[in-house]
């Protein structure tokens, strides 16, 4: 495992790569009434800590007709999200069932930015894997940290620095709405470390050609069904490891 940075090393190696660059994960939702910041939100503003419950094993994709299942058009809320053409993406990036090969506590997250893949250690030995997109931000910070907190369609709201580079994102200022076409997808998963959120983000993507792929910005993408089902699967507080 890498060695985990310090905060102060981290922030350091944010400044030089420019705090702006951060587009997609970097910012905390606009309704909970909070700047992008590195503070921890303020007492009262956080969601509640999701109940932890057992993980369950689910057995892996045995066939074209199970990932068919897996990734077809589903009705979530107020939004309809499209079928995924699972036959277009290598199979390897498509959630299944695996041996561990992290060697971590059954509960904890691991994302593998060099194979570009997210495990859920599960019990056994096994573990679930989902595959993953990685913008620049995906790949700025290695280290073990917490989910500190989760949220359903959340909405997303361009840094001003962002907005500069892009004048048609000026209508997002105050923040764009859930939906389809919203960076952050359709659930996020906020990461901080020590109390202090660090501009980490685990979320979905509309964007589905991108995942096993390097892409601009952002920092760790799913399929929109498979961060459903990670969101299901995890609770607050849950160790998130990245390698």
């Amino acid at each position: 495992m890498s060695t985990v940075l310090s905060r102060r090393s981290f922030l350091t190696g944010l400044s030089l790569a420019g705090v702006s660059a951060l587009a997609a994960c970097a910012q905390v939702p606009k309704e909970l009434g909070a700047e992008p910041s590195l503070a921890p939100l303020a007492p009262g503003l956080q969601p509640q800590p999701a109940v932890a419950e057992p993980v369950a094993v689910v057995e892996p994709a045995a066939n074209a007709s199970d990932y068919a299942r897996m990734y077809a058009a589903v009705t979530d809320g107020d939004f309809k999200l499209p079928a995924i053409r699972h036959e277009a993406v290598d199979a390897k990036y498509l959630r299944q069932l695996v041996d561990d090969p992290t060697g971590e506590a059954p509960g904890t997250l691991v994302v593998n930015t060099k194979e570009k893949h997210l495990y859920l250690v599960l019990k056994d030995g096994k573990a679930m894997r989902y595959g993953v997109g990685l913008g620049r931000q995906g790949y700025s910070w290695k280290g073990r940290a917490v989910v500190q907190w989760k949220r359903k369609w959340p909405t997303w709201t361009p840094p001003s620095a962002m907005i500069g580079r892009k004048p048609e994102l000026e209508k997002w200022r105050t923040g764009m709405p859930p939906g389809l076409q919203n960076p952050l997808g359709a659930r996020a998963l906020y990461i901080y470390k020590d109390g202090a959120d660090t501009l980490y983000r685990i979320h979905g993507s509309p964007e589905w050609r991108t995942i096993g792929k390097s892409a601009s910005s952002g920092c760790v993408r799913m399929f929109n069904q498979d961060v459903i089902d990670l969101y299901d699967r995890v609770p607050s507080k849950t160790t998130l490891v990245v390698i």
